[in-house]
């Protein structure tokens, strides 16, 4: 055979036009405008095939404008798919495809979406009943099971309408006295007769059980059992929807290939859209409202085959219809499954979910009328049992329209959270947050809407100012997990701060606060970091110290100082929250003196020492060194005043070795300026104190005035500054107060130096000589500010020294008395005394010189001259 030329044998074909010849007549359709109940005009084609020879046909038409079915010569079995149908069960041969296309639809809607199948049993559990059921079973006849091939078509569609007509007559068999479990078998017969009657190809049969069905669905006679029936009976319409779809599939299928998953009407062949017309044509001849809505459905994904906006126009007039039902408990389970099929089919159009459910809420008020409330008393229901009977059907509506919707639900949800803040408890709250997180969680949806998640927030605590009960509601830590953008989630904690210290009058300890606000209060300092401007870090502190302030355990101070201990740990990169727990921690120990006063037990001892630790152990932390100065002086203090001398001498010692650590300038609201003027401040401050700190018995007569006059002496002070003098011109006011007999102030329970030495003529010698030193060194700085361009200061500075030696010196000694007149001239030799306050001196002189003893003031006035400018 290879030496044989075989394409000199082949037939050269025309695909295109044996195909054409093969084809049917094809009848234009309208898709777009029709009525199912307009006469329909069907054409018959009839090919004769002549002898091969001659490969010629002959084919003829005819028509009738009689009411003729198109579906007749699918249901006579002798139509092509039918006869393919005999050969091979569509169920089986489709069942791949059917299971792949199941498993996309299920998907279309999301992992997310709860399906009604997870729902079922719990609705056939919850709504069961002990009364007798009775229940509509189909019995019909088999007239439409055979019809011969050479029947004619007018004979085939009188035979289908009669069929149709005797299942609407009442060839139907009514069972009485069934329990629930008998109703739910028969049910299910039901289902297992609609499969058979499918699969031996009888679509008319099929069609009728489903109508059967349906159509209980309009009775409720036991309406506590009507949820139940409503899962039942629609199990079978679903079912049916399956096999109708299938059936259509399988016309499609080209050499047994589906579909692509996403196919255009376009791709569909003629006939399948034909028998999927005529389907839908026969359901609209469905006389009862009910069956008719139900069946079509239960096929409404066979649109598809039709038209690519065939569902978008269904869904909305399927909705209309479902207003001529007059029941409305009824109604409300037609509108749950036609939103069930809608979201099966169409998930993305919403108009037809909000229409059902507005279209509910525009009924419920048939609830009241006479006739729900006559069926009620004769069946013995009360209307909050009743009201529940809608609960499966609502929440599914609500299901729908909240699906996939952060936008939607999320605006709708901002707007009810005030309703219910303002009109309802705690628990309805806890709901809706509840809800929110849980429509809002899946996909991190919550990302696109913290606006309104935000809003939420400050509604929820604009209304309810009692936070143990805010903090009491389940979901509203969890609601604030939600924030996971870091900005946002700050914002929220800083609203939600400024709300309790706004509204929070008095202080608390109540736990589920405390834990709340230390939540969230570390959420805040967490968020601080190198790029955090001051502003917010100062921000955030007084948020934060805000909270701090309002805890308080009463005395329980050991718990209080557990609560500073804890707080320590969770903000320490915020320096002024660690300068607020020092002064927190302080006050605690003097309230502790306060309290146990007369009572020292070792325990409360002990407790001050623990407060005292705790502030020696933080000060070192603070990075600003007049901060850590302050603090240490204020502890200092308060450590003496309860009597821990050690500790106050080891505040004090830390103190006087930070002083050479302070720099020529700082930051002051972020301008450096020098710190010449605050350590001059701090140290007044501090000599203040020393007056009254008891030296150590082995650290000699005035250890501290000593280390802190050498460390003031051994500090680099700026050339053109005389604060150093100033400072020792102080020493002389604190060095004059310890050679008193007596102290101008005490600390209670605490002897100072004055006790301790009664006027001892060593200690008052060690004195003396601080201030020749102290003395020599000012006159020293004065001698070099004889300079043109420093004599101005040294004119301040000589009447400075004049008037402390005016206020603290013994002017009887004639030494001081003549140094005190030097200082006068030197004040005015240049010109630059200020001539008002040396006036205002001399006048205060002379008034002195009148009081006892003062007589040496007289003599004084007379040596010190006023001079003129002139």
């Amino acid at each position: 055979f290879s030496t044989i030329d075989w394409d000199k044998y082949i037939r050269k074909r025309n695909y295109v036009s044996e195909s054409d010849v093969c084809k049917l007549e094809s009848v234009p359709l309208d898709f777009g405008d029709y009525h199912p109940l307009k006469p329909i005009t069907v054409t018959e084609s009839k090919t004769k095939k002549m002898s091969r020879k001659g490969s010629t046909s002959s084919t003829s038409s005819s028509s009738s404008s009689s009411m003729m079915d198109p579906l007749s010569s699918v249901l006579d079995g002798t139509d092509p798919l039918s006869l393919f149908a005999a050969a091979a069960d569509p169920l089986t041969t489709a069942d791949g495809v059917r299971k792949k296309r199941d498993k996309d639809d299920s998907s279309a809607l999301g992992s997310d979406f709860e399906q009604w199948s997870s729902k079922r049993g719990e609705i056939l559990a919850r709504y069961t009943t002990t009364e007798k059921l009775s229940i509509n079973l189909y019995m019909g006849s088999e007239k439409g099971k055979a019809t011969t091939s050479g029947s004619a078509v007018s004979e085939k569609v009188r035979t289908r309408l009669e069929e149709l007509d005797d299942l609407e007559e009442g060839s139907q068999k009514e069972l009485l006295n069934l329990t629930q479990q008998d109703y739910m078998n028969r049910i299910e017969e039901l289902n297992q007769s609609l499969k058979d009657a499918w699969s031996s190809d009888q679509k008319v049969k099929a069609l009728k059980i489903v109508i059967q069905c349906s159509k209980l669905l309009s009775d409720t006679t036991v309406i506590q059992f009507y949820p139940s029936k409503f899962v039942l009976i629609t199990d079978i319409l679903d079912t049916f929807g399956k096999l109708v779809y299938e059936r259509i599939l399988s016309m499609c299928m080209d050499n047994r290939v589906s579909l692509s998953d996403n196919f255009s009407p376009e791709t569909v062949n003629d006939t399948a859209k034909e028998t999927c017309l005529n389907w839908f044509f026969k359901i609209a001849s469905i006389r009862e409202l009910i069956p008719r809505f139900y069946v079509e459905a239960a096929i409404l994904k066979c649109n598809k085959f039709l038209s690519k906006t065939g569902i978008s126009e269904c869904l909305p007039r399927l909705t209309s219809v479902i207003r001529g039902i007059g029941d409305p408990l009824v109604a409300v389970y037609a509108r749950a499954y036609l939103c069930r099929v809608g979201m099966e089919v169409a998930p993305q159009l919403k108009e037809s979910l909000n229409k059902n459910f507005f279209d509910f809420l525009l009924t419920f008020k048939q609830i009241h009328g006479d006739t729900v409330q006559n069926q009620l008393v004769v069946q013995c229901v009360e209307i909050p049992l009743y009201l529940t009977l809608y609960s499966p059907a609502i929440d599914w509506i609500l299901q729908c329209i909240a699906y996939r919707a952060p936008e939607d639900y999320i605006n709708c949800a901002e707007v009810w959270v005030e309703y219910t803040c303002r009109h309802f408890t705690k628990r309805e709250v806890n709901t809706v947050l509840a809800d929110v997180i849980k429509h809002m969680t899946p996909d991190r949806a919550f990302e696109d809407a913290y606006p309104q998640l935000q809003s939420i927030i400050q509604k929820v605590i604009t209304y309810i100012n009692d936070f143990s009960l805010l903090f009491s509601v389940e979901k509203f830590l969890p609601f604030l997990d939600m924030f996971q953008k870091e900005s946002v989630r700050v914002e929220v904690c800083k609203c939600i701060m400024e709300s309790f210290i706004k509204h929070q009058q008095e202080s608390t300890k109540d736990p589920v606060i405390l834990n709340a606000l230390l939540h969230i209060c570390k959420t805040m300092h967490d968020s601080v970091n190198a790029l955090t401007l001051e502003d917010e870090k100062r921000l955030l502190a007084a948020l934060i110290n805000g909270f701090i302030k309002m805890v308080s355990f009463g005395r329980d101070f050991e718990q209080q100082l557990s609560f500073y201990v804890e707080a320590r740990s969770m903000f320490c990169n915020l320096e002024p929250v660690l300068v607020q727990l020092i002064h927190s921690v302080n006050q605690l120990a003097m309230e502790t003196r306060k309290v146990m006063r007369g009572n020292h037990s070792r325990k409360t001892a002990a407790f001050v020492r623990a407060c005292v630790a705790f502030c020696f152990i933080t000060i070192p932390s603070l990075s600003s060194i007049f901060t850590r100065l302050n603090l240490y002086l204020h502890s200092g203090q308060v450590a003496l005043a309860n009597q821990c001398l050690s500790q106050a001498d080891a505040f004090f010692k830390a103190a006087v070795s930070l002083v050479p650590e302070v720099p020529k300038m700082i930051s002051i609201d972020g301008k450096m300026r020098p710190s010449d003027a605050f350590l001059l401040e701090f140290l007044c401050n501090f000599f203040s104190t020393l007056l009254v700190v008891p030296d150590h018995p082995e650290q000699g007569v005035l250890f501290l005035v000593r280390g802190l006059l050498n460390v003031i002496q051994d500090y680099t002070w700026e050339d053109n500054s005389d604060d150093k003098v100033r400072i020792y011109t102080n020493v002389l006011h604190l060095l004059s107060a310890m050679t008193q007999e007596t102290y101008i102030y005490h600390v209670d329970k605490v002897d100072s130096n004055d006790t301790l030495y009664g006027g001892d003529s060593k200690f008052l010698a060690e004195i003396s000589k601080l201030c020749e030193t102290v003395i020599a060194q000012i006159l020293d700085h004065l001698k070099t500010l004889g300079k043109e361009e420093t004599l101005k200061r040294q004119s301040q500075l000589a009447l400075y020294f004049f008037n402390t030696i005016l206020a603290h010196g013994d002017l009887r000694n004639n030494k001081l008395n003549q140094l005190s007149v030097n200082l006068w001239n030197l004040a005015q030799k240049h010109g630059f005394a200020d001539t008002k306050t040396m006036v205002k001196t001399l006048e205060y002189i002379k008034r002195r010189s009148k009081q006892p003893d003062m007589s040496h003031f007289t003599d004084l006035a007379l040596r010190l001259p006023l001079q003129s400018r002139t």
